[in-house]
């Protein structure tokens, strides 16, 4: 049987530590100025960086990598496609704490902290909006590019009132390379992280078992059971039963909260 190069070169990298989230995952702090050098993924089809799905808001689970993006079974979408056939006001609201959002990322390096080597910033829609602008922008181009591109400055402020700090990027006004030293440039760039090796997929039955613990107001931490038939028909019990308990108890809020979304299919839309 042939060696799966792929699976040994994760299993080195776990070994090793070399592709943990710990190790190269980059965050910018409150209140600080950074300078970093952002560059593009290879083989993406054409896009600099990458975009990542993932559901958010259930359990006590920092996020699940959505399955179906990967064109694998994903039951969480079986779930909304449940809610959509609902067709209730209800159903709606529930259906908003399911639907994934995107999070985008991209391998950096940042000035000063250089030996570190090329890192993963991970950051949400509206700055991957602000990136792009930028590289569309005549007067900027690729940013990326190892050789023409530009650094950018990368702010982060919390502005008084607020929950959340504010992250700002600006491009350098000068064109500079990557790195002066040919042979470090050629170091970084063959040595971006595979995101296939740093975020982690969850099985179709584990995400199964944490949206029955979510619905039920169970645990989430416990380690995944082998599926049954009783397990696989769960989720779809425990959503009518959901549904039913926010039709007696608290469907008027949610009817009031919904009330001037009068055409659902369209509501449903928006969500996507």
């Amino acid at each position: 049987m042939a060696i799966d190069l792929s699976a040994l070169r994760k299993k080195l990298n776990q070994i090793t530590g070399v592709s943990s989230k710990k190790n190269i995952s980059w965050r910018p702090e409150e209140g600080q100025d950074y300078q970093v050098r952002l560059l593009s993924f290879p083989n993406n089809d054409g896009q600099p960086f990458k975009e990542l799905m993932f559901y958010y808001n259930i359990g006590n689970n920092a996020g699940l990598l959505a399955p179906y993006q990967f064109n694998k079974p994903d039951p969480i979408q079986e779930l909304i496609g449940k809610l959509r056939d609902e067709g209730t006001k209800e159903s709606y609201e529930l259906a908003k704490k399911l639907y994934p959002k995107m999070r985008c990322y991209a391998p950096v390096v940042v000035r000063g902290e250089e030996d570190k080597g090329v890192r993963i910033w991970s950051f949400g829609k509206t700055l991957y909006q602000n990136l792009l602008n930028i590289m569309l922008d005549e007067d900027y181009g690729d940013i990326t590019d190892p050789e023409h591109g530009r650094d950018i400055k990368v702010s982060v402020t919390k502005p008084p009132g607020k929950t959340y700090a504010d992250t700002k990027v600006t491009p350098r006004a000068s064109q500079t390379p990557l790195s002066k030293d040919a042979a470090q440039m050629k170091q970084w760039l063959s040595s971006i992280p595979r995101m296939e090796d740093y975020d982690e997929h969850t099985s179709p039955e584990e995400i199964e078992k944490r949206v029955n613990d979510w619905i039920a107001g169970g645990s989430t931490s416990e380690k995944p059971e082998a599926r049954t038939e009783a397990t696989s028909s769960a989720v779809s019990a425990d959503l009518d039963s959901e549904i039913d308990s926010l039709r007696s108890s608290g469907g008027g809020k949610a009817k009031s909260k919904s009330k001037a979304l009068d055409d659902l299919d369209d509501a449903f839309a928006d969500l996507e």
